[in-house]
C-alpha cells in the first residue's frame, strides 16, 4: 500500500471521530457535567423531599417532647341551670329554678415522672439524627443512580460515535468502488457488496441512536425534568483520569473507612442508642410521679325567690385560690409496665440486627465494587492492548486490499474490528474511572469525574 492511501483511510477515521463528536456538542452547546447532573437530581427528587418531610415531622417531635416540661395552662367557664325540687337555706324543700356561672384557671407541672421526660427528649433527639442521616442515605442512592444512568449513557453515545464512524467510511467506500467500476477495476459485485455493508451500517447507527435517546431519557427521569429534548451530557476528558494500577487499596480497608462516614450505618447506630431511652422511658411506669397544680376560681349562684348578691359581688367574694401537689405511686397495672420493658429490650436486639445487616450488607457491596473495579481495571489494559492489535492489522488488511491482495470482505471486518476496539477501549476506561469512583464514594468522597 502506498503512503498517500493509507493517509487518506486513516484521514477518513479521524474526519467520522470529528464529525460525531463535534456535531452533537454544536448542537447541543451546554451540556450536563455529572456533578449538575447530581446536585439537580437531589434538589429535585421526591423521595428527597419527602424524607426531608419526615425530617421535619422529627424535629416536632423533639420540639414537643422539650415543651412537656414547661406549665400547661388552661381556662374554662360554666353555666348550670337547675330545676324542681331542692333544698333551701331553711333546710326544707321547695319547686325551685337556679342557675350558677363558674369561672376557673388552673396549670399543673410535672415535678418527677420517673426520668420519662428526659429520656423522651433524648429518644426524640436521636430519631432527629437518623433521620437526617435517613436523608443523606436517600441522597447518596439518587446520586449512585444517576452516575450509572449518567455512564451508560457515555457507553452508548461510544456505540453511536463508532456506528457514525463506519458509516462514513462506508460511504466513501461506496463512492471508491463507483469509480473504480467506473474505470473497469471493480466488479458490481464489491460495488453491491459494499452498498449492502454501507445499508446495515445505517441500520445499525439507527439502533445506536435509539439506544442513546433511551438511555437519556433514564437520565433526565431521575433528574425530574420534564422532557428530554435539548438535553445532553458532557464527556469527561479520559487522559490523565485513568491510570494503569490505581486499585491501591483492599475493601477491609476500604469498610473501615465506610463505617465512619456512610449514613445508612450512622443511621442504624444512632436507632441503636435511641432503645437505651426507649428502655428507660419503659422504666419510668416503676416510679412513682409527682407533680404541682395550682388555680384560680369563682361563681355565681341565683336562686329563683330568694334574694341573691349581685353578679359583680358574688364573683368577688367567692374568689378562691388554690395549689397542691399529686404523688401517684404505681402498684399493679396488670404487668403493663413489666410487658413494655420486655418489648422495649426486645426491640433494642432487633436493632442490633439491623445495625448488623447494614454493615453485612455494606461489606457485600463494597467487596462487589472492588472487584468491578479490579475487573475493570484488567479489561482496560486488554483493551488497551486489542485496540493496538487491531489498528495493525486493519493497517496491513489495507494495504493488501490496496495492492489486490485481499477482498472486500476482509477489508470490512478488519475496518470493523478497529473500530469497535476503538469503542471498547473508551468504554473500558469510563467503567474503571465509574467503578473507581464508586469505591471513593465509600469513603466519603464525592462522586464525580
Amino acid at each position: 500500500m502506498n503512503k498517500s492511501n493509507r493517509t487518506s483511510i486513516v484521514s477518513i477515521v479521524t474526519i467520522a471521530s470529528m464529525v460525531t463528536i463535534v456535531s452533537p456538542a454544536s448542537a447541543q452547546p451546554v451540556p450536563w457535567t455529572l456533578r449538575q447532573c447530581t446536585e439537580y437530581a437531589v434538589s429535585h427528587n421526591l423521595q428527597v423531599k419527602q424524607q426531608d418531610n419526615q425530617r421535619l415531622k422529627n424535629e416536632l417531635s423533639l420540639s414537643t417532647a422539650r415543651n412537656s416540661r414547661l406549665p400547661d395552662l388552661s381556662a374554662s367557664v360554666s353555666e348550670n341551670f337547675s330545676f324542681g325540687r331542692g333544698l333551701t337555706a331553711e333546710n326544707t324543700y321547695t319547686n325551685t329554678n337556679t342557675n350558677s356561672t363558674s369561672f376557673s384557671l388552673g396549670t399543673s407541672v410535672p415535678l418527677f415522672t420517673g426520668f420519662q421526660i428526659p429520656n423522651t427528649i433524648q429518644l426524640n433527639r436521636l430519631n432527629l439524627e437518623a433521620a437526617t442521616q435517613d436523608l443523606e442515605r436517600i441522597k447518596n442512592d439518587v446520586r449512585t443512580q444517576v452516575a450509572q444512568a449518567y455512564v451508560q449513557s457515555l457507553y452508548n453515545m461510544e456505540i453511536r460515535d463508532v456506528a457514525l464512524r463506519q458509516i462514513v467510511i462506508d460511504s466513501m467506500q461506496v463512492h471508491r468502488l463507483q469509480a473504480m467500476l467506473d474505470n473497469g477495476r471493480a466488479s458490481t459485485v464489491e460495488l453491491s457488496q459494499q452498498q449492502a455493508t454501507l445499508a446495515n451500517s445505517r441500520l445499525t447507527a439507527t439502533q445506536a441512536d435509539n439506544q442513546l435517546r433511551l438511555s437519556l431519557l433514564t437520565l433526565t427521569q431521575l433528574l425530574e425534568l420534564p422532557t428530554p429534548e435539548g438535553f445532553t451530557i458532557a464527556r469527561p476528558e479520559l487522559d490523565g483520569l485513568v491510570c494503569g494500577d490505581i486499585i491501591a487499596t483492599n475493601p477491609d480497608l476500604i469498610y473501615t473507612e465506610a463505617l465512619t462516614t456512610r449514613p445508612e450505618v450512622a443511621a442504624e447506630q444512632l436507632r441503636l442508642q435511641g432503645t437505651e431511652h426507649s428502655i428507660k422511658i419503659a422504666q419510668a411506669g416503676l416510679y412513682p410521679t409527682l407533680s404541682l397544680s395550682a388555680g384560680l376560681g369563682t361563681n355565681y349562684y341565683k336562686t329563683s325567690g330568694f334574694q341573691a348578691d349581685g353578679f359583680g359581688r358574688q364573683l368577688k367574694n367567692n374568689f378562691s385560690q388554690f395549689i397542691g401537689l399529686n404523688l401517684q405511686i404505681p402498684i399493679f397495672n396488670r404487668f403493663s409496665t413489666r410487658n413494655n420493658i420486655r418489648a422495649a429490650r426486645l426491640d433494642q436486639e432487633n436493632q442490633q440486627l439491623q445495625l448488623d445487616y447494614v454493615k453485612k450488607n455494606l461489606y457485600k457491596e463494597i467487596q462487589q465494587a472492588y472487584y468491578n473495579a479490579v475487573a475493570a481495571n484488567e479489561k482496560w489494559k486488554s483493551s488497551r492492548q486489542a485496540r493496538q492489535a487491531a489498528e495493525d492489522a486493519f493497517n496491513l488488511m489495507q494495504a493488501k486490499y490496496e495492492n489486490g491482495k485481499a477482498n472486500l470482505t476482509e477489508f470490512n471486518e478488519a475496518k470493523n474490528n478497529f473500530l469497535k476496539a476503538e469503542s471498547d477501549l473508551v468504554q473500558a476506561q469510563y467503567e474503571l474511572i465509574y467503578q473507581t469512583t464508586l469505591l471513593d464514594f465509600y469513603r466519603g468522597r464525592e462522586l464525580s469525574f
